[in-house]
Order: C-alpha cells, then sequence, then structure tokens
C-alpha cells in the first residue's frame, strides 16, 4: 500500500476542466459504451452542462494529478457521488486510500457512506472490499453502502475544518 503522504487533495477549479473531462473518457468509456454506448459530441454537451469542477477534489499522486473525486454530505449520509483515478494510476491503493479515508471521516460522525456504481464496473470488487454492501440496484447500477458498524478500523479523531480527508494531505 501507499504511503498517505504521496497523495494528496485539492479543490478543483475551471482550468481543471480538460484534465477532468480527459480523466473521466480514460477512466470510464468502457463501462458507459458498454452499458448506454459512447457517444463523443453527447459526453462533452452533457460535461460541458453538468460537470462542476468547483465540487471536486483532484486527487494527485507524487505532486501529478491522476484522478478525481467527488463527495457530497448529506443529512443521513455521506455520498461518494464519483471517484476517478487515471487507468495507469489504478490498481497501486490510491483509490483505496482516497475511499478509506471518505469512510473514516464519515464514520467518526456516525454516517454511512452510499454510493452507486455501473453493473459492468470492476471496481465493485474494491468497494465491497472496503465494507460496501449492496442495497439495491437499477437496469444499469448497484446501489451500494458502508455503515459504520461494518468498519473494521477504530476511528480516529476528526478533522477540524471537515473538509480534509484523514490521512491525506490537503493542499
Amino acid at each position: 500500500m501507499l504511503a498517505n503522504e504521496q497523495i494528496s487533495l485539492r479543490l478543483g477549479t475551471s482550468e481543471d476542466s480538460d484534465f477532468l473531462y480527459d480523466l473521466h473518457r480514460a477512466a470510464m468509456q468502457q463501462y458507459v459504451a458498454q452499458t448506454w454506448g459512447w457517444d463523443e459530441a453527447w459526453q462533452w454537451n452533457y460535461f460541458q452542462q453538468h460537470f462542476n469542477p468547483a465540487e471536486c477534489q483532484i486527487i494527485t499522486f507524487e505532486g501529478k494529478d491522476v484522478g478525481v473525486l467527488s463527495v457530497r454530505n448529506r443529512e443521513t449520509e455521506v455520498l461518494l457521488k464519483f471517484i476517478e483515478v487515471l487507468p495507469e494510476y489504478q490498481n497501486q491503493g490510491i483509490g483505496t486510500a482516497v475511499i478509506k479515508s471518505v469512510l473514516e471521516e464519515a464514520h467518526h460522525t456516525g454516517q454511512p457512506v452510499g454510493l452507486q456504481v455501473l453493473k459492468v464496473n470492476p471496481a465493485r470488487s474494491l468497494y465491497e472490499r472496503l465494507g460496501f454492501l449492496t442495497t439495491g440496484q437499477t437496469a444499469t447500477h448497484y446501489l451500494m453502502r458502508a455503515r459504520p458498524e461494518q468498519q473494521t478500523r477504530p476511528n480516529q479523531p476528526h478533522a477540524a475544518d471537515g473538509k480534509k480527508r484523514r490521512g491525506l494531505q490537503n493542499e
């Protein structure tokens, strides 16, 4: 597993838009194509209309932008909207470290973490290893949730500002 000091998060900005679209294409095109088909023009237009980089955190590894995280705090749960890592940086523990930090922060406050994952996306096995259970499904997605009592590691002190992910550096 990677040392957490190698991984950091920074807030996304409008200057990250090209990186984020390229990342989405690299990380998700295969699974979107298997599920609905990939129409480049439609994907680009949808991204431009609906994607707000300021609602994301850019995952950096050894100073290089390698992924994105988006989390929404709801009243009754923390929603892991999405996490994407460039394919050449997958299977190196980066996504695992980031997701564990989300889980630890949410579970410290007693909240479960929810997410949905495309049925064809092998990331489902990662989520299961991290304690997520399938709670439902749609035609295209599995709905998953990790509850605080499913956490196997003891809670750590809570980050003061609520935006820092435990165990990761924030810039």
